[in-house]
């Protein structure tokens, strides 16, 4: 998917995101989330599916580093109900998910 590599292209227009703490809603297998971890962010992702979840843990320890995968949290979760302190994320990103 995305073989042009647009997608990284726009995150990369976007911002700068090394060292930014990013919540990624509705992470599904990880697609995104790998490209965030690569361009450096520090990553809480979140799916309501289990399957999903698992999906991308797998993917994402295939894919990255050690080093950087440690950067990126995976878990089961829903947006409409975050669990998180105010003012743990940098930025929050919801794309390519259903509501």
């Amino acid at each position: 998917m995305d073989p042009q590599q647009n997608e990284v292209r726009a995150l990369r227009a976007a911002a700068n995101w090394r060292g930014v703490r990013v919540l990624e809603i509705g992470c599904g297998d990880g697609r995104l989330t790998l490209r965030l971890a690569r361009l450096g962010a520090i990553v809480e992702a979140i799916d309501p599916d289990a399957d999903s979840i698992r999906l991308a843990r797998r993917a994402l320890r295939r894919a990255l580093p050690p080093e950087r995968a440690r950067h990126v949290r995976c878990r089961v979760g829903e947006g409409e109900h975050l669990d998180f302190p105010d003012e743990s994320f940098d930025r929050v990103l919801f794309s390519w998910s259903l509501c």
